[in-house]
Parts: structure tokens; C-alpha cells; sequence
């Protein structure tokens, strides 16, 4: 029987929970974490595969160098971390060797040189026909700082950064052909929220926290099951420009899911914008309920949102 991709993470994580972990954190955040002390080492790793990820026909090779880095230091980000250094790993067709791969690594050097994040090692190999790119990234942080999924407490606010459903549109744009648009280019070059993870990271009012990869109704339900709640998200107060379902199914919009001791949420909302110019949006709460509500007006509605899979 097919069994969807949470399951079998999920499968995996059972099956290698036997195996002595030597002081990594074991499956189920963005990140490992790696105790050093008074500081922790995150680490993680992603993959982009041609014409699931990038279209080479809708994206530049640059723009495919860029979106690798960004989406893996989005998950150091979600942590808390602030990312440091990187492994690249490529499998390459023929017509992508040369010319391609040397644009490519022009854009990924870009995005290391604006957030300070080294290359320090990585593979290459020959594919038949299709790109396959494999980042591991690697971060660090004050072991205080570090967020993790099973922190939400009842009554905490939910709440974003940004906007959602922007990746989203831009995919639907570039498969009608319409590659001009902002949402197309943001789509194609990825987003990571680097500075205002690190400065979440320091606010102990800052209880969980995840980066939205693959929809808030996927990502909200990571949060629900590692920390044993439910959820109530009020889709009026969800911060978009398009369709609600880009908003709350669209996956790569890479921005952060948090959960906010409800005290201190106003406060924490002013910090963050003076400090790095994004906003922060409640668009819900914890529960204690175990259930994803979605809420109208304060009422609940029985729309069906459900997130990205990729099984």
C-alpha cells in the first residue's frame, strides 16, 4: 500500500530510533541539533530535482543556484540559528555540465556572500538526463536560543511572517507561461528569513517555530503533533495578496510559523519590524483541543485546506 511522504518519515524515525544517536537530536525538527556547550550546531539537509523543483526552460541557472542555498538555510533559520557554512552536492546531465553549472555556482556564491555562509565541501557526479542538487547546511546558535516544534503551549498565538501564498501564485504563473511576474521571480530565487530567525531565537516569549515549506495547513500540524495540540487559525487575519488556498496549501513560501506567549505577542510584533522590517501576523491560537479548526468570522467552516506532499 502507497503510504503518503509523512508516514514514511515517520517510518524511518521509528526504525532508526533503535540506533544510539551520539548527542544528535533525533528526526523531527527543521534541524539536528548538535550540543557544544554553552552553544549547538544545527544541521540539515534539502534537495532540488529538475522538473520537480525548477523548471530549466522558467528558471536561470543562477536563479536555481540561489533557491538551493535559500531553502536550506530557511530550515537554520526556523531554528533560531544563524546558518554558517554548507555542503553542495550535484548530479549533472551532460547539457547542464559547463556552461550551466558554472552560472549555477555564480548564483549560490551570491546567496553565501550575502548572508556570510561558507562552502566547505560537497560531491559531483554525472545523471543521465535530469539536475538533482543536494545542500546540507549548517548552523549555529546560543543553545538557549534554539526553537523547536514541540514548544507550543495553549493559548500561545500563531502567527507569521511576511506574506503567504507568493511562491505559490508564482508557480501558477510560470506553468501558464507568464514568467514576469514578482510572485514568478520570487518563486524561482526562494526566500529566507535569516535575520528575523536569529532574533526570534533570542526571545524566550518565542515558544515553537518551523519554516512554511509546504502550506500552513501541512506546517501548523508538525507543530500540533510534536507538542500535543490542536489549533484554531482564522483565515481573514491570514496575511496574503491572492487566493486563500495559495495562502494556506501553496507550499515554498519559506517564511516562519511561530507560536507567541499571548502576553508578550504585540511586543514581540513591534521588536521584530524595527529590527528587521517584516511584520509579524497572529492568525490564531493554541489549543488544547488536539483538532485543526479552521476558523470565518470567528466561526468555524468546514473548508478543506489541506498542504503540499510530494508522495
Amino acid at each position: 500500500m502507497k503510504k503518503s511522504e509523512f508516514s514514511f518519515i515517520g517510518d524511518i524515525a521509528t526504525l532508526f530510533g533503535t540506533l544510539p544517536h551520539h548527542g544528535f537530536e533525533p528526526i523531527g525538527d527543521d534541524c539536528t541539533v548538535v550540543d557544544m556547550g554553552a552553544d549547538a550546531l544545527v544541521m540539515t539537509t534539502d534537495m532540488l530535482v529538475e522538473d520537480v523543483h525548477f523548471l530549466r526552460s522558467a528558471s536561470t541557472a543562477e536563479e536555481v543556484g540561489m533557491k538551493s542555498l535559500m531553502v536550506n538555510i530557511s530550515d537554520v533559520a526556523a531554528m533560531g540559528a544563524t546558518p554558517i557554512a554548507t555542503l553542495l552536492s550535484l548530479s549533472l546531465p551532460e547539457s547542464a555540465q559547463g556552461e550551466w553549472s558554472e552560472a549555477f555556482m555564480r548564483g549560490y556564491y551570491e546567496a553565501c556572500s550575502k548572508h556570510g555562509v561558507a562552502l566547505v565541501g560537497g560531491d559531483t557526479t554525472a545523471s543521465r538526463d535530469r539536475i538533482t542538487i543536494n545542500v546540507v547546511a549548517i548552523g549555529r546558535a546560543p543553545k538557549a536560543n534554539i526553537k523547536r516544534r514541540s514548544a507550543a503551549k495553549v493559548d500561545d498565538i500563531i502567527a507569521v511572517t511576511g506574506k503567504l501564498g507568493v511562491s505559490s501564485k508564482g508557480l501558477v504563473d510560470i506553468m501558464f507561461g507568464d514568467l514576469t511576474t514578482e510572485a514568478a521571480e520570487i518563486h524561482r530565487r526562494g526566500n529566507a528569513r535569516v535575520a528575523e530567525g536569529a532574533w526570534l531565537g533570542t526571545r524566550s516569549e518565542v515558544h515553537a517555530m518551523m519554516d512554511i515549506s509546504d502550506g500552513i495547513a501541512s506546517d501548523i500540524r508538525h507543530i500540533m503533533e510534536l507538542s500535543n495540540v490542536g489549533a484554531e487559525i482564522e483565515l481573514n487575519d491570514i496575511p496574503t495578496d491572492y487566493d486563500i488556498r495559495y495562502a494556506t496549501t501553496g507550499g515554498e513560501d519559506y517564511e516562519l510559523l511561530l507560536t507567541v506567549d499571548p502576553a508578550s505577542f504585540d511586543t514581540i510584533a513591534t521588536a521584530l519590524a524595527e529590527a528587521t522590517g517584516t511584520t509579524l501576523t497572529a492568525i490564531g491560537r493554541i489549543t488544547s483541543s488536539h483538532e485543526l479548526c479552521w476558523l470565518q468570522d470567528g466561526a468555524p467552516t468546514d473548508i478543506d485546506l489541506r498542504g503540499f506532499t510530494h508522495f
